[in-house]
């Protein structure tokens, strides 16, 4: 059976001796932590949160959230983990939508609960966290051991196990319907790419409200050992994978950057690291070596995916990577071959299918394929239909079956009837030294519909130049590709997963670009 509850008792039964927590908060067997996660599925229970019902949860990440999520998996009961940077209102309309009984929430956040948008779920609320804390609120610890432990239920494959909520960065955001089966399917879908093993030691160091998370699943499916990052910074990160000898850990593209530009970064012993695990938005190829440099006997891979797809479609494995950095650049940056079980195809605008190196939009089938948005029947419709899922994004694919995501639909730029994609330009601008980071955007222009305006983090010690960056461009790139308009700036706007916001840059550059065409 492809469901959690069947996952975990099998780990439990057959790994419990082994080591499933090793966390400045303690170290647990799996045989021990199986006994807390039948606790806290007897405490959802006796919180009166029925089968199939939701629990809402804001909190750094720590071990207790591990436990919790694993009790709701356990119990049949939804977690909804919430960014905890939104703000009140954000956080009433998910608890709103999704329909939540019950908040779980870090002692950090507790401030929250005193918005006027928040009234009367502090009598909703337990605390999840740091138990020296006093916030008023009843604690989990407290809870679960008063609670009687559940018999794990028979769940089916395609019962909802998870929800999550996507980032919102176009409009509000929609709860994702994440089943039993879409999750395990996931995991064994990356498994091989993942090579999960009894010694290994996953570092939580991306929230885990975000889907990226969900692969620590794999980890759980082998006995692994679990640690947690409740706060990221790269100092901090560093020190986790000493102190606890992790091996696998996770990363975006911002963070990876941090890390590599942290002033002691070598004064860390980062031996135990086998592999980092990347994704979420676009890397540049100079970033990923720099990257391969600083961690020599470090594995690299990319990730490719969405929360609707619980989350990942293709990956870029070490063996692609190794390719990349020993001549075979173009491979940086694609997003790798799609995971097996995955039927990705790239369509036109009329449903057809395209031929390879044909660019279209990315559509896929496959187990891992979420069963939809919470009470969005427009969004659903626009978005699963003819029997698969319509990404968004624009992309193509190669020969060897390598998948490269252009853009996406809404980013694409239309100046003078031609199609730019920004991705190119920004991997065309990303090769020149002086570039640290970049993000394109399109901005109205009175004469070609849309201009390229590209938006700059320039790298220490190069002063910005806009005639040399655009020199740099013309043999690589078609004049009507080269942004003529440009902006050099400390830091890009970002969501908390590190995607550019380009929708903030839009609003931004596009305002500015309107006046200066008004005035003139």
């Amino acid at each position: 059976m492809l469901t959690l509850p069947s996952i975990l008792q099998n780990t439990i039964r057959l790994y419990g001796r082994s080591p499933a927590i090793s966390d400045d908060a303690g170290n647990l067997t799996w045989a021990e932590y199986g006994t807390f996660i039948a606790r806290g599925a007897g405490m959802l229970e006796s919180l009166g949160i029925g089968r199939g019902e939701r629990f809402a949860v804001i909190a750094r990440n720590c071990h207790h959230l591990g436990e919790l999520i694993y009790a709701g998996y356990w119990s049949g009961r939804i977690p909804v983990p919430i960014n905890y940077r939104l703000a009140p209102a954000e956080v009433a309309a998910i608890l709103a939508d999704s329909e939540c009984r019950h908040l779980a929430i870090d002692p950090v956040f507790v401030k929250l609960l005193d918005a006027p948008e928040l009234a009367g779920w502090r009598e909703r609320s337990f605390q999840l966290g740091p138990e020296d804390a006093d916030t008023g609120l009843r604690k989990y610890p407290d809870l679960r051991d008063a609670a009687e432990p559940m018999v794990p239920i028979h769940a089916e494959e395609h019962d909802d196990a998870l929800m999550l909520y996507t980032g919102g960065t176009t409009g509000a955001g929609k709860g994702v319907r994440i089943s039993n089966r879409n999750i395990v399917s996931n995991a064994l879908q990356i498994m091989q790419v993942m090579r999960p093993h009894l010694d290994d030691v996953y570092l939580h160091s991306t929230p885990m409200f975000h889907a990226a998370e969900v692969k620590s699943t794999i980890f759980t499916m082998f006995g692994s050992s679990h640690c947690y990052l409740p706060e990221f910074t790269p100092k901090a990160f560093l020190a986790a994978i000493e102190r606890h000898k992790a091996t696998v850990a996770g990363l975006v593209p911002t963070t990876l950057l941090r890390v590599l530009e942290e002033p002691g970064f070598k004064d860390f012993d980062l031996s135990s690291l086998r592999l980092i695990s990347y994704g979420t938005s676009p890397i540049l190829p100079a970033v990923v070596r720099r990257a391969a440099e600083a961690f020599p006997g470090t594995g690299f891979q990319q990730c490719y995916g969405l929360t609707e797809c619980s989350p990942y479609l293709a990956m870029l494995d070490e063996e692609a990577h190794v390719r990349g950095l020993n001549g075979e650049e173009h491979l940086l940056t694609s997003a790798g071959r799609p995971v097996p079980g995955v039927d990705l195809r790239i369509l036109d605008d009329d449903g057809n299918e395209l031929p390879t190196g044909e660019v279209g939009e990315v559509v896929v089938r496959g187990p891992q394929i979420s069963q939809g948005y919470h009470n969005r029947p427009v969004e659903n419709e626009a978005a699963f239909r003819d029997g698969g899922f319509h990404t968004g994004d624009v992309g193509k694919l190669d020969e060897e079956g390598f998948l490269y995501i252009l853009d996406r639909k809404r980013d694409m730029i239309i100046t003078g009837g031609e199609n730019v994609y920004t991705r190119e330009v920004e991997e065309v601008l990303g090769r020149h030294s002086g570039v640290k980071e970049i993000s394109v955007i399109g901005v109205p222009h009175r004469d070609y519909g849309e201009a390229l305006f590209a938006v700059i983090v320039p790298a220490d010690g190069w002063t910005p130049s806009a005639d040399e960056l655009i020199e740099h461009c013309r043999p690589l790139l078609g004049g009507y590709k080269i942004p003529r308009q440009m902006a050099f700036v400390d830091e890009l706007p970002k969501s908390a997963m590190g995607k550019v916001l380009k929708g903030d840059l839009r609003d931004i550059y596009a305002t500015q670009t309107e006046e200066r065409e008004k005035a003139s």
